[in-house]
């Protein structure tokens, strides 16, 4: 009872026997997503069809493809998560035997989902986008200007764009994608729309709320994201840090 009661219990239970109860969660889970398959069926069906066509109007390679090509996906299905508590986390059934580690970007075909936290041989904890300890750069898709999305833990499909400049054009419905400025998210993951926005209480950045495309409530299957060039990367940038 405690550990299905308690988040943290739960990570800390699955770290520490995560073939036992990983098994025991991905069989409960798939009880759940039986009753969901048609729903699933019809949303990979609709991303299918969405990458075919991308494929058929592509005829020459842009910087933002050659981007994209430096990331690899790995696919997962979602054995339990939260999303009514500050700090939700997410349980994968994929795990350091199916190439996932730390700090790997998750999504679904609508959007960001969160980022890998801890792994075991067959299983994954994620920090979902609604936790007080994430922060993903996003920006805004007509322009690039960009900020940091949270969560105030209220709703769970409304998050919240901080940072964007008074000057940036902003108008509901706007659309807004990862930005791309970091080692974990490509550019250009779709996000949300905005519902509203305001001045802050510093007058030259807009508080902006962000309806999510990704039902967070209805997570299913995921995709778990590698960035081919992180390491490369992130040694280049320690080496600059270092510098006096």
């Amino acid at each position: 009872m405690t550990v299905q009661s308690h988040s943290y219990h739960r990570s800390k239970f699955i770290n520490s026997t995560g073939t036992i109860t990983g098994n025991f969660l991905e069989y409960q889970a798939g009880i759940n997503n039986y009753f969901k398959l048609k729903s699933y069926n019809d949303r990979l069906l609709e991303e299918n069809a969405k990458l075919k066509t991308q494929l058929s109007q592509k005829t020459e390679k842009t910087t933002e493809e050659l981007q994209q090509n430096a990331y690899s996906y790995y696919p997962a299905s979602v054995i339990n998560s939260t999303y009514h508590k500050t700090n939700n986390y997410i349980t994968i059934n994929s795990g350091k035997n199916d190439s996932i580690h730390s700090d790997m970007g998750v999504i679904t075909d609508k959007g960001i989902v969160g980022i890998v936290e801890k792994t075991s041989s067959n299983f994954a904890t994620v920090i979902s986008i609604l936790n007080h300890r994430s922060s993903i750069n996003a920006q805004l898709l007509k322009t690039n200007h960009f900020g940091s999305l949270t969560w105030d833990g209220k709703h769970p499909n409304i998050m919240q764009l901080k940072d964007v400049p008074r000057f940036a054009p902003l108008a509901i419905n706007d659309t807004i994608v990862t930005g791309g400025r970091s080692t974990i998210f490509p550019k250009g993951i779709p996000i949300g729309k905005i519902t509203n926005y305001t001045l802050g209480d510093n007058a030259n950045f807009y508080d902006i709320d962000v309806l999510l495309f990704n039902d967070m409530t209805d997570i299913g299957f995921v995709q778990v994201i590698k960035n081919i060039n992180a390491p490369e990367i992130q040694k280049l940038e320690k080496n600059h840090s270092n510098e006096k």
